[in-house]
């Protein structure tokens, strides 16, 4: 009897592997993917059915279906909403903006200022004193916060704008911010603010999509005013940690309206968290006369284009003089690679920011395995020297900039909802050369020398760290 339980065990776990390996090929987003998985559920199904169904699913699928149900109260109201903008879409015939509109499934909208908010201290008194003038409602969202004293200030914040008749929804990853102690959110729901982590395992049908992440950081106060960009709430972003030392990292206040698009993104992560559709305004200001244009740009595992890793690559091609860019995770894919390195063959001028300390050692080695062919190729690579540098930036000519959350890596690509703001603003784009100059003039330049010279430990590391790169 006992053994034949065992055989029967034994064909159900070779027989989810098969089943799964099916899955993993009609569904993988890479052919290389798609290889490694097959093989490893039918050759290992003991350990790579668990590991598929945590980090191999290619594509949210519960928040997929909630997206697509047609006669939900939210597609009534955003088509409704989408019709208030119409008469602040601005009607561009460059075809590089009808791109980045289609990727984003957002018009491009006039009638906005795009400010940029350099490290935390102007960040984090931007974002406080958004919260001081919110009147009816106010929707916060961040992939980190932390139980310390930026984290208190924050809360009591919020507490101070409920009491003063103010609606709070507050939105959180519960892995990013898994160390936030529950005292802090019962304080919070007690005084009154809405809160709900973003729950990716919702449901039974995907309690194993672990592996999937909202890393968006969004404020909204009234639809009016909104911020994005690449602070979480935690002292190490004021420079407060003994390890990381200065923190290097922007943000963006809009005002316009742009903002819409941030709310709605919040609102469509809010329904899936909790099933709720809360009652916002949807009727566009304009509050300041610079009128520049801004496309809100969502992207994440729900979409039907990989539209981070679409949009970079574009970004890249649309350049004729220069592509600048920063991130503290460098490990993007083969297509943003290519591209990369045929814009520098092309005369642009390339160049890339990533940290000199990292804070994820399995990312930081990974991208040694290919920087030297980056190198051959003319592309400049350059590691910033004072601190940690978290800044998501793109500078494309004199033309247009982008700031938001995505890392060039597989996880903001594939695995992560990240959100974009895309300005294609010339006094925009000016204000972010002079920022990224100042950058760049306190980092130090990567040789070809300094990689090929290093030993070969140092070299099997690196690559088989990349190997690793699509779960990382």
């Amino acid at each position: 009897m006992t053994s034949w339980l065992i055989g029967w065990a034994i064909f159900l776990i070779y027989l989810l592997g098969f089943l799964s390996a099916v899955l993993a090929l009609m569904s993988s987003r890479t052919s290389q993917g798609a290889i490694a998985w097959i093989i490893s559920l039918v050759t290992f199904p003991y350990l790579a059915v668990p590991a598929y169904w945590i980090f191999g699913r290619p594509r949210f699928y519960g928040y997929v279906s909630a997206r697509g149900e047609r006669d939900s109260v939210l597609r009534r109201v955003l088509a409704r909403y989408r019709e208030r903008v119409e008469p602040f879409i601005t009607q561009s015939q460059e075809a590089d903006i009808r791109a980045v509109e289609q990727l984003a499934m957002m018009p491009m909208t006039g009638g906005n200022c795009a400010g940029l908010l350099i490290d935390g201290e102007a960040t984090f008194e931007s974002l406080f004193d958004g919260i001081e003038r919110a009147e009816d409602y106010l929707l916060i969202q961040f992939f980190i916060v932390r139980h310390d004293a930026l984290g208190i200030d924050l809360k009591q914040r919020l507490v101070r704008a409920v009491e003063r008749g103010v609606r709070v929804y507050f939105l959180y990853d519960e892995i990013g911010s898994h160390n936030l102690r529950d005292g802090y959110l019962r304080e919070l729901a007690e005084a009154g603010i809405e809160v709900s982590p973003f729950r990716s395992s919702r449901g039974f049908r995907h309690r194993f999509q672990l592996n999937f992440r909202n890393h968006r950081k969004v404020m909204v106060i009234d639809g009016c005013e909104g911020w994005l960009g690449g602070f979480n709430v935690g002292v190490e972003y004021l420079g407060q940690h003994h390890r990381h030392g200065h923190w290097r990292d922007t943000h963006l206040k809009l005002t316009g309206p742009s903002v819409l698009g941030l709310q709605e993104a919040f609102w469509e992560d809010w329904h899936w968290a909790t099933g709720e559709v809360i009652n916002l305004a949807w009727t566009p200001r304009i509050t300041c006369e610079d009128n520049q244009n801004v496309v809100i740009v969502p992207s994440g595992p729900a979409d039907r284009q990989e539209t981070a890793s679409l949009l970079v690559q574009h970004a890249i091609h649309s350049a004729n003089k220069m592509f600048w860019v920063t991130s503290p995770y460098f490990v993007p894919d083969q297509g943003v690679q290519d591209a990369l390195r045929l814009a520098a063959m092309r005369g642009v001028d390339v160049r890339i920011m990533i940290p000199e300390r990292p804070d994820h050692l399995l990312v930081f080695l990974s991208a040694f395995s290919f920087l030297p062919d980056m190198l051959r190729a003319g592309v400049k690579v350059y590691r910033y020297q004072p601190g940690f540098l978290h800044q998501k930036v793109m500078l494309i000519d004199d033309v247009a900039a982008s700031v938001g959350t995505v890392n060039l890596d597989n996880r903001s690509f594939r695995l992560n909802f990240e959100i974009t703001a895309v300005v294609p603003d010339k006094r925009f784009a000016a204000e972010v050369r002079q920022m990224l100059d100042r950058d760049f003039s306190r980092c130090r330049l990567i040789t070809l020398e300094e990689l090929t010279s290093r030993p070969l430990w140092r070299k099997l590391v690196s690559r088989a760290a990349y190997l690793l790169s699509p779960i990382q």
